[in-house]
């Protein structure tokens, strides 16, 4: 059986219609997939259009300032992909002309291209025979050939990757891409595929065997740790508060939020009031502190949990670059703060 050509008839007939799928423009692809970076198709698609929209080029994209695209990113997460896009469109349009490079080698020197998405861009723009390698294809391929290699190793990737070149049509690799890809998201998903429809029903290896449940195989797993973040919503008489720039490495780098006491664990009234008044705000005339909710808001990102408390202090001192509550919507925060402030909780 012709691996390739059962696949990409079966794309053919099944493919999603995706805007990205419709150019051969590298700007657009690269923004694509960027954006499609651990992140959902149905999240991703309304911030490609509006990112399409408001920087319809790399150049406008250039020409923004980070805080702009931060905000225009804001809720998709994994903010370093942002900041990465806004640097990298910089260096294509200062550097490189505007023009994107040509192959993959080239696109792989890109602040924030690995190896998958310089691939997708050179085989989606160029044509160049490189086969893409994400957890979609790992799965397809890992299931078809009862693959049992722990794909969390490097050497796994090179193995995943001369397969797939292999399996490749050099002189059609793009639809091969967008084909094992689409598979993967559609067909031969993580969880009870519903393999009794599947195009090679009768002859993946996992299917016979028994084994698609356990394919592929990840072995390492991922720590998580557990932070306690009590924000502190300063409110004055005229209602203005406080906010501050996450500048320190890490989560939410230069995304805002209001004044930060990290403990190590859930707290109570008693220990917010004291380290405010005595520590935090020594120099306001506190008159009056109250949480704004009965219970912290879990907030899950892919390495840490982060458990969440918000606290009205009321100050009767006019706040010293304050901020009204207009004002507030047009910084970028963490889409966990963000929701705090829609919601007006906070007026609790």
């Amino acid at each position: 059986m012709d691996f390739h050509n059962v696949l990409i008839n079966w794309y053919l007939q099944n493919k999603r219609d995706l805007p990205w799928r419709k150019t051969a423009d590298p700007y657009l692809i690269w923004l694509s997939e960027i954006m499609l970076q651990q992140t959902r198709v149905a999240q991703g698609m309304p911030y490609f259009f509006a990112f399409t929209k408001e920087f319809p080029t790399v150049n406008d994209l250039a020409n923004a300032s980070e805080e702009q695209v931060l905000k225009l990113w804001q809720g998709l997460g994994y903010y370093s992909r942002a900041r990465n896009l806004h640097k990298t469109a910089q260096f294509v349009a200062n550097e490189l002309n505007g023009v994107f490079p040509e192959n993959y080698k080239s696109l792989l020197k890109l602040k924030g291209v690995g190896e998958y998405t310089a691939a997708a861009i050179a085989s989606f723009s160029y044509n160049e025979a490189v086969p893409v390698v994400d957890g979609n294809v790992f799965r397809v391929l890992s299931r078809y050939f009862d693959i049992e290699s722990d794909i969390a190793l490097p050497a796994t990737k090179k193995e995943f990757v001369a397969l797939a070149s292999e399996l490749m049509p050099k002189d059609n690799p793009a639809i091969f891409n967008q084909a094992i890809m689409e598979f993967g998201a559609l067909q031969c998903v993580p969880k009870n595929p519903n393999c009794m429809v599947c195009v090679f029903n009768d002859s993946c290896a996992a299917l016979q065997k028994k084994k698609v449940a356990v394919l592929p195989v990840k072995l390492k797993k991922t720590k998580v740790t557990n932070r306690f973040f009590n924000y502190l919503v300063l409110e004055d008489a005229l209602g203005n508060t406080l906010i501050q720039k996450r500048t320190s490495k890490g989560i939410w780098h230069n995304l805002y939020e209001f004044p930060l006491l990290e403990t190590d664990e859930i707290v109570g009234f008693d220990l917010v009031s004291k380290t405010v008044q005595n520590d935090i705000f020594p120099s306001y005339t506190i008159i009056g502190i109250e949480e704004c909710a009965e219970t912290a808001v879990l907030h899950k990102l892919s390495h840490q949990h982060l458990h969440i408390q918000f606290w009205k202090v009321k100050i009767r001192e006019k706040i010293r670059n304050g901020v009204s509550a207009n004002e507030l919507k047009s910084f970028p925060f963490p889409i966990v703060i963000y929701n705090f402030i829609e919601k007006q909780e906070i007026n609790c």
